[in-house]
C-alpha cells in the first residue's frame, strides 16, 4: 500500500510540475493591459515587461506600433531611471483628425538607461489614440535585450484557433462602443413628457374658458331676444 501511494504522490509532483511549467511562460510574455479597449477611444496601456533571465538584467526595451493602422496621437509616460525615444515616420496616406491633418505618426518607442533585474518587472505606459474603427486588433511588435547581449523579439502574432507562439507579440483587442444607453433615453422622454402634458393642459384650459364665453353670449343672446318679443307683443 505504501509503495502505491508513493508512485501515486510521485506521479501527482511530476503531474504538478508540468502543469507549473506549462504555466510559466504565460506569465513571462510581454503583454498589454488591460488587452482591450473600445474602437475609436483614447486609451491608456502599459506594456509589461517581466525579466526570463536568471543572471541577466533587462536594459532596453523597443515596441513597434502598427504601420496599418497608424495612430494619430501617442504620448509616452516617464519611467524613473530611464529614458524613452520616439521615432515617427511619415504617413502615405495622412490621417484627418479634429485637430486637422496629422502627416506622420509614431512607429516605434524605445527605452533605454533602466534595469529590469531577475524576478522583476517593469510597466511602460503609453497613451494612445483616436484608436481605429476598421480594426479588430492592435498588435505591437516588442523586443527585449538584456545585458548578456540576449535579444528576445515577442513578434509572433496569435492566429486564431491555433496554439500560442513561443514568443506572442503584445496584443490589444478593439472591441465596439456600447450601445447607446437606454436608461439615457427613457430619461430624456421623460423629461421630455411633463412639456408636452403641460401643453396639452393649457389647450383644454383654452378651450373651456373659449366655450364658457360662448355659452354666456349664448344666454346673453336668449335674453335679448325674449325682451324684444315681450316688447312687441300687444297688450290684452
Amino acid at each position: 500500500m505504501n509503495t502505491v501511494l508513493r508512485r501515486s504522490a510521485a506521479v501527482g509532483g511530476l503531474t504538478g510540475a508540468a502543469v507549473l511549467i506549462a504555466a510559466v511562460p504565460a506569465f513571462a510574455h510581454v503583454s498589454v493591459q488591460p488587452t482591450s479597449a473600445e474602437k475609436g477611444s483614447y486609451s491608456t496601456v502599459a506594456f509589461k515587461v517581466p525579466n526570463e533571465e536568471d543572471s541577466a538584467n533587462t536594459i532596453k526595451v523597443e515596441v513597434s506600433l502598427p504601420t496599418d493602422h497608424p495612430i494619430a496621437s501617442v504620448s509616452t509616460q516617464p519611467v524613473p531611471g530611464w529614458t524613452v525615444q520616439v521615432t515617427k515616420s511619415k504617413l502615405k496616406t495622412p490621417l484627418k483628425t479634429d485637430d486637422g491633418t496629422v502627416n506622420e505618426a509614431v512607429q516605434k518607442i524605445t527605452w533605454t538607461g533602466g534595469k529590469i533585474a531577475p524576478s522583476e518587472f517593469q510597466q511602460f505606459t503609453v497613451s494612445l489614440g483616436p484608436l481605429p474603427d476598421n480594426a479588430d486588433q492592435l498588435v505591437f511588435k516588442a523586443v527585449q535585450t538584456y545585458d548578456n547581449k540576449d535579444v528576445v523579439r515577442w513578434i509572433e502574432p496569435q492566429q486564431q484557433g491555433q496554439a500560442e507562439p513561443e514568443h506572442p507579440a503584445p496584443t490589444l483587442t478593439l472591441t465596439a462602443a456600447p450601445a447607446a444607453n437606454t436608461a439615457a433615453k427613457g430619461a430624456t422622454a421623460a423629461a421630455a413628457a411633463p412639456s408636452s402634458s403641460g401643453s396639452t393642459d393649457t389647450t383644454a384650459r383654452v378651450l373651456a374658458v373659449v366655450g364658457i364665453a360662448i355659452g354666456v353670449l349664448g344666454v346673453a343672446y336668449g335674453v335679448l331676444t325674449g325682451r324684444r318679443r315681450d316688447s312687441t307683443t300687444p297688450s290684452a
